[in-house]
């Protein structure tokens, strides 16, 4: 093997970390293969490659790093101290990389692949399990990582690459995003069960005016949607408490602490009453959003089918 150094393609200490990734990564593995051989023809036959090839590799390996790596005799070589240090962190980056591509191979498995979805809280505790469900009896072994959160923080995950595809309200309307609208969920005015409305079905919002209302924080859809009902029906409301999550008012409800604007219970909570509001028509959409111009998986897609084919029968009746 000639060994031979040009001073020109040495990098220098002030190269950029991502030049010297470029220039070292495709001969890392060539590397490692005549580390662990002590033999180029050997290592060559193994990797299916030009011996050639492989010893032209080696010496612009080591040209770049300005390092010895191997002590040679004729076709054999051995390690020297540099290379043997060299050798060890080489040997974790290829097993990361080997990790890493059959982590992404297994998430793209058209049979057991996973999909990243997220969901507001207020359909966690019935209509995303009730999906999941259904979807996998024709697809058993699909795996999920599942996402509780409001709009906003979702749809900033899918903008990060963090989620594949989310359940929302209100539908998000961005250039980045594709949107659908799959169902439509009615709210109702939720009062204490001794509130001077319990005895009451139905409700114009507007006759809430001088309650106190307990909601969402700003931010989440259904603050907004709180928000735009009640200017809609003529006023501001006087919000006492902020929450996190829908339960959580429901509670303070109980507690007689205010009123609130909810969709419904998965179950029926004790300590509240739930009138329908007659005006304005108070319900949000449910859409599914993922980020314009995402190449699907396969899992993935096939769940975006599912949802989609779920339109208008998306909530439990």
């Amino acid at each position: 093997m000639v060994h031979q150094y040009s001073s020109q393609a040495r990098l220098s200490p002030s190269s950029y970390e991502e030049d010297i990734a470029l220039l070292l990564a495709p001969r890392l593995a060539y590397f490692a293969g005549v580390a662990r051989h002590e033999h180029v023809t050997r290592a060559a036959q193994e990797m299916g490659v030009p011996q050639s090839t492989l010893s032209r590799a080696i010496v612009r390996l080591e040209q770049d790093l300005g390092v010895v790596l191997f002590a040679r005799k004729g076709r054999t070589v051995s390690l020297t101290p540099a290379g043997r240090t060299f050798l060890t962190s080489v040997e974790r980056a290829l097993a990361e990389v080997e990790r890493a591509a059959e982590s992404v191979q297994a998430d793209a498995d058209p049979t057991s692949g996973k999909v990243a979805f997220g969901f507001l809280h207020t359909m966690g505790s019935e209509t995303v399990p009730g999906l999941i469900r259904a979807f996998r009896a024709d697809h058993p072994r699909i795996r999920f990582t599942l996402v509780q959160n409001y709009g906003e923080a979702m749809i900033e995950r899918l903008r990060a690459g963090e989620l594949d595809l989310c359940l929302t309200s209100p539908v998000p309307d961005a250039p980045d995003l594709v949107a659908r609208r799959l169902d439509e969920q009615r709210l109702r005015l939720v009062v204490p069960d001794d509130h001077r409305l319990a005895a009451r079905k139905r409700i114009r919002l507007a006759e809430a005016a001088d309650e106190t209302f307990v909601t969402l924080e700003p931010g989440y859809g259904l603050r907004r949607i709180t928000d735009d009902l009640c200017a809609e029906a003529g006023f501001t409301p006087r919000v006492a408490f902020e929450g996190e999550e829908a339960e959580t008012l429901r509670g303070l409800v109980a507690a007689g602490l205010g009123v609130a604007l909810l969709p419904p219970p998965a179950v029926a909570r004790p300590g509240v009453v739930e009138l329908t509001v007659t005006s304005p028509r108070a319900a949000r959409e449910i859409g599914v959003a993922w980020l314009d111009g995402q190449v699907d998986t396969a899992p993935v897609a096939a769940f975006k089918r599912f949802l989609l084919s779920r339109r208008g029968h998306l909530l439990p009746d």
